[in-house]
C-alpha cells in the first residue's frame, strides 16, 4: 500500500507547484482579509475536488474566513482522529514582497514557506490516499486558520473547538533543515507599557514637568533585565514612542514588550515582574505613573512522552520518504501547536517543506521536498489506519 502512495505521487510536483504558485500570488496579509479569502477559496475548491472529503467555510468578523475538511470517517466517529494544522495567511502587506518565483530547486515568494507550502504538501498528501482508496476510512480533519501570525486570536479557540478529542496534531509550518521535526515551542507573551507624566516647557518650566520618556527608560532598564539565558527566558522591548517636541517635557510615552518562556510559571513570573519594574520606574521619577497591560499570548509547547512518541512514528515515515528525521531542538517562535498541546492533544511541527527565510524577503523551500513530504504526511495516515488507531 505503501508502494500505492508513492506511485500515486509520482510526477506531481509540477502539479503542487503550480498550485503552490496561484496561492503565493495571492496576497494574504493578516488584516487583508479579501486576500484571504482569495487565497482561502482556491484551497476549499482544490479539498473539494477530492472524493471524501467535505469541506466548511467558519466566517471571521476581522479576518479572512476560516476553513475545516474532514474525511468520511472523521466526520462519522470524530474521538481518535488526526488532526492536521495549517494557517493561509502571511506577515507581508500588499506592496511589500510580491510574487512567485522559481529559480533552478527553489522556490521564492511570500508564505512559500511559512506556510502555503506545507498546505499543498497536506491537499496531496489527501489526494494520493484518495487515489489509493483509503481516505474515506481514514479519520482525519484539516483546520485551517486565518490569523496565526498575529496570535491565533480567533484561530485558538477554534482549534480547540473543532479538533477537541484528536487523537495527535500535525502542525505544517515551515519545515526546518535537515527537515527536523519540532517537538518543543517557548511560549510568547506580549505587553503594552503606558508612561503618563505632566507636559511643560523644556526652557521656561522644566522643574514643573514630569518626564514620561524618562520613567519609561527606568521601566525599559528594569524589563530588560528579565533576560535569563540559562532559563530560556528572554524579555524584548520591541518598540517606543513619545513625547510631542524637543523644547516639551514629555507627558506620555508608550512601548511594546515581547517575552518568551518555556513554562506557564515563567509566564506569570515574568508579567509580575514587569508590574514591579513599573511601579519602581515610577518611583524614581516624581510626577509620573507607569501602567503594564500584559498578557500570555500562546502556551508553551511542552515535549510529552506522548509527543515524543508521535514524533518517532512520524520520522520513521520520513526517513522512509527519502527525509531527515531527527527531532529540532527547543523553537522560540510560536504556532498553533501550542493551541491544539494546551488541551492535552500531541502535537509535532514543522512538516512542511524544506526551507529558510520565513518572516524576511528571503523566503524559501526547496522543490524537490515538497512530494516526499506529502509522501510522509500518506504513509503516517495509512499507517494509523492498518494499526487500527
Amino acid at each position: 500500500m505503501i508502494q500505492a502512495v508513492r506511485q500515486a505521487l509520482s510526477g506531481r510536483t509540477e502539479p503542487m507547484l503550480a498550485l503552490l504558485e496561484r496561492l503565493v500570488n495571492l496576497n494574504s496579509f493578516t488584516d487583508n482579509p479579501r486576500g484571504g479569502d482569495a487565497v482561502g477559496e482556491v484551497i476549499a475548491t482544490e479539498l473539494a475536488t477530492i472524493p471524501g472529503l467535505s469541506v466548511r467555510r467558519l466566517a471571521s468578523a476581522r479576518f479572512a474566513a476560516h476553513w475545516i475538511a474532514e474525511s468520511e470517517a472523521a466526520k462519522a466517529s470524530p474521538a481518535g482522529h488526526v488532526a492536521l494544522v495549517g494557517h493561509l495567511d502571511t506577515v507581508f502587506p500588499p506592496g511589500t514582497f510580491e510574487g512567485f518565483r522559481l529559480d533552478g530547486d527553489v522556490a521564492r515568494g511570500p508564505g512559500v514557506l511559512d506556510m502555503k507550502g506545507g498546505l499543498v504538501v497536506v491537499i496531496e498528501a489527501l489526494r494520493a490516499l484518495e487515489r489509493v482508496g483509503t481516505l474515506p476510512s481514514i479519520p482525519v480533519r484539516l483546520a485551517i486558520v486565518s490569523d496565526e501570525e498575529v496570535g491565533s486570536p480567533e484561530g485558538r479557540p477554534l482549534l480547540q473547538r473543532e479538533l477537541a478529542g484528536a487523537g495527535c496534531a500535525l502542525v505544517f509550518e515551515a519545515g526546518r533543515a535537515e527537515d527536523r521535526i519540532i517537538t518543543a515551542r517557548r511560549g510568547t507573551g506580549a505587553a503594552t507599557v503606558t508612561a503618563t507624566g505632566k507636559a511643560a516647557h523644556a526652557g521656561n518650566a522644566h522643574q514643573q514637568g514630569a518626564n514620561a520618556i524618562w520613567a519609561l527608560a527606568r521601566f525599559i532598564d528594569w524589563a530588560q533585565r528579565l533576560t535569563d539565558a540559562a532559563r530560556n527566558v528572554t524579555v524584548n522591548v520591541g518598540k517606543v514612542s513619545g513625547g510631542h517636541s524637543r523644547n516639551t517635557v514629555p507627558d506620555a510615552a508608550e512601548a511594546a514588550v515581547d517575552f518568551r518562556f518555556v513554562s506557564l510559571a515563567d509566564g506569570e513570573s515574568i508579567m509580575a515582574a514587569l508590574s514591579a519594574a513599573a511601579h519602581e520606574a515610577a518611583a524614581d521619577v516624581p510626577g509620573t505613573s507607569v501602567r503594564v497591560d500584559s498578557a500570555i499570548s500562546r502556551a508553551p509547547l511542552a515535549r510529552t512522552e506522548a509527543s515524543a512518541a508521535l514524533y518517532r512514528e512520524y520520522a520513521a515515515c520520513a526517513r522512509a520518504a527519502g527525509l531527515g528525521g531527527a527531532e529540532a531542538p527547543l523553537i522560540g517562535g510560536g504556532s498553533d501547536a501550542s493551541s491544539t498541546a494546551e488541551i492535552g492533544i500531541p502535537s509535532i511541527d514543522g512538516l512542511g517543506p524544506r526551507g529558510s527565510g520565513f518572516h524576511t524577503k528571503d523566503e524559501l523551500i526547496e522543490v524537490r521536498t515538497l512530494a516526499p513530504k506529502a509522501e510522509a504526511l500518506a504513509s503516517f495516515l495509512l499507517g494509523r489506519r492498518l494499526a487500527g488507531r
